[in-house]
């Protein structure tokens, strides 16, 4: 058997597209570090930093459409998992709670934010599947934060792969810089809320 298969560009642009649909439920999947080794395994394909970053566009919506339309058909899997995690759910609560009343616009930077903040993704998603509103802003606010986040993860390995000259060195500074970029989303987040609890 071709072991290069296992290895190669399409395995692994594979791999990444469904770590990039799963991690709406499973928040702990690499799905970043996967995209950018997605990337470093095919820069040499003319036009593949974009198709990817299409697939990684569609992976990311698609997994957005899954896991809202659980919540909102009340699957026992979404309930059981916001039984067990009380956090989670108080979570899901508290930002049901901020996007009510808000502008489009202030949803929408909500929406975008999210896709940057560890988990952040799979809370937004359980939101707006337990809010009492039609959820199609929402999705329309889901699909661009989809492209943003897929142009950037996939920009960010493509531009290190020009920088270095190695594989593992481009894919260790691509994660790292992600990993950076989301923390300090993160702390912006959790500073800006414990101002509002004041």
């Amino acid at each position: 058997m071709d072991t290069a298969w296992f290895t190669g560009p399409a395995w692994i642009c594979g791999l990444a597209l469904f770590a990039v649909l799963g991690d709406a439920f499973l928040p702990f999947l690499p799905s970043g570090t996967l995209v950018v080794l997605a990337v470093l395994r095919t820069e040499r394909f003319n036009g593949a930093p974009v198709l990817l970053a299409l697939g990684v566009a569609i992976a990311s919506f698609l997994g957005d459409l899954a896991l809202l339309s659980l919540a909102r058909h009340g699957a026992p899997l979404v309930n059981r998992r916001l039984a067990r995690r009380p956090e989670l759910a108080a979570n899901v609560e508290r930002v049901q709670r901020h996007l009510a009343g808000k502008t489009s616009r202030a949803a929408a930077t909500v929406v975008i934010i999210a896709r940057f903040v560890p988990a952040g993704r799979t809370v937004l998603d359980l939101a707006m599947g337990h809010a009492p509103d039609r959820p199609r802003t929402y999705l329309r606010w889901s699909a661009l934060a989809a492209v943003i986040w897929a142009s950037y993860i996939v920009t960010l390995g493509w531009l290190n792969s020009h920088w270095f000259n190695t594989a593992w060195l481009s894919l260790a500074v691509s994660c790292t810089a992600a990993t950076a970029v989301s923390s300090a989303v993160a702390q912006l987040v959790r500073r800006r809320r414990r101002l509002l609890s004041v």
